[in-house]
Parts: structure tokens; sequence; C-alpha cells
């Protein structure tokens, strides 16, 4: 059974969205603001945080930052702004993905379906799956980047991005096909989602050290991106 953690200090929408989710099968905990999210992920680590934007004390950004620090748990922006900017910084801070209220609750429930499928490390005691690159070990299995064996910190949404193109190498691939294999097109992410994460993924693969990134996925006028590393099996 997959856990999640919803913060939300609307007592209505939280319960109504807790009911719904635990009618599908889900564990469900509770929070209204981020001292009661601290002390529930004291208590258990959730595979997913449902978080709310607009929180009293600690704002869903300020909160986003610190679990992406912390590592490993998906994050899915729930809000009622739906401005771009707000969905830009919300990407930026580390969320994996944005929905904005009012919502449909069979969407919801399809994005986090979606990233649970695209979180879960796949470990099933096969072998693992690793890909070399440009100075870097990407494990797909473990959901694991490594340069020089330090580990570097991808969103799950940034991991799926890197799959993408290590599957591809030498491909030209459009915004649209990177949107339906990394997001999926029931999601309904805008399409600005793609070049914002592959701006990410770029620094983090060293765009702010000598231009490297920019080598290892080209911009491709009015095409896409392009995967120009050479990729190998290990």
């Amino acid at each position: 059974m997959k856990s999640l953690l919803i913060v939300e200090d609307d007592p209505e929408i939280r319960r109504l969205v807790a009911g719904m989710l635990r009618g599908e099968g889900f564990e469900v905990a509770e929070a209204a603001d981020a001292a009661a999210m601290d002390a529930a992920l004291a208590k258990t680590r959730p595979d997913l945080v449902i978080l709310d934007l607009m929180l009293p004390g600690e704002d869903g950004l300020s909160i986003c930052r610190r679990l992406r620090a912390g590592g490993g748990i998906a994050i899915l922006m729930l809000t009622a702004r739906g401005e771009d900017i707000d969905k830009i910084v919300g990407l930026e801070m580390g969320a994996d993905d944005y929905l904005s209220k009012p919502f449909n609750p069979r969407e919801l429930l399809a994005r986090i379906r979606a990233l649970l499928r695209r979180s879960a490390d796949g470990a099933d005691g096969a072998a693992r799956r690793r890909l070399a690159f440009g100075g870097f070990v990407a494990d797909l299995d473990a959901r694991r980047l490594e340069q020089a064996g330090a580990a570097v910190d991808l969103t799950a949404a940034e991991f799926d991005l890197l799959v993408c193109f290590l599957q591809r190498p030498g491909r030209v691939l459009s915004r649209d096909q990177l949107l339906d294999w990394v997001h999926g097109r029931e999601t309904g992410v805008f399409d600005r989602s793609i070049d914002m994460a592959v701006s990410r993924l770029r620094r983090k693969l060293g765009d702010d050290a000598g231009g490297q990134a920019e080598r290892l996925i080209a911009t491709i006028r009015n095409g896409g991106y392009l995967f120009t590393a050479r990729v190998t099996r290990l």
C-alpha cells in the first residue's frame, strides 16, 4: 500500500481529498501546516506529499525546498494560484508536478499514480540497468545519478527526462514527445515545463562549469532537443 501525506490548511479540502484517496486504497496521513507535517514525517516516510502552496506560517515553497533537500519523496504541489509564474517557481523549488484548484478529483488521482509509477525504484531482484555518459553513471533501477561516485540530486521528473534522453541518444526529441514520455498527456502539464526541466537538468549536469551540459543536451531550433553524448551500458 502506497502512503501519502496531505499538507493542506483547508479542513474541508483535506477531508475530501483524504477520503477519496483512502477509497482508492492509499494509506493517507493529514497535516494542516509545516509543524504538523514534520510531526507526521517523524513517524513515517510517505511515498508522496500533496502540498498546498498557501499555508499558515511556513509556506509551501519553503516546505518544498526542505523536502527536496531530504530527497526521495515525490511532491505534488496543490494550490489555488494558477499563474505560470507560480508554477515555474514551484517546479524550480523541486515539485514534481503542479495542480491548480479547483481540480477534478480523477485528474488528481491520475497525477498521483503517474508520480508514484515514476518514483518507484524498480528494485525487483533483477540486475541493475546502469548507463554511463559524459563522466556520469545513471542507475535506472535505483533512480540514481552519480558523478565520480557522488550522487547528483535530481527530482523524479528530471530523472525521467534524463532517462528519455539516455534511451534515445542522437535523436531529435520534440517537446510534445518529451511531454508524452515524462508526464503523460492525461496530466495536462503546461508545455513550458519541459523547457524548464531541461534547463534545470543542464545546470545539474554541469552547465555552470564550462558548458558541458550544453554539449550533452543540444537545442535544435524548431525541432526540440538532442542528446549528443555517447551512452554505454555497464
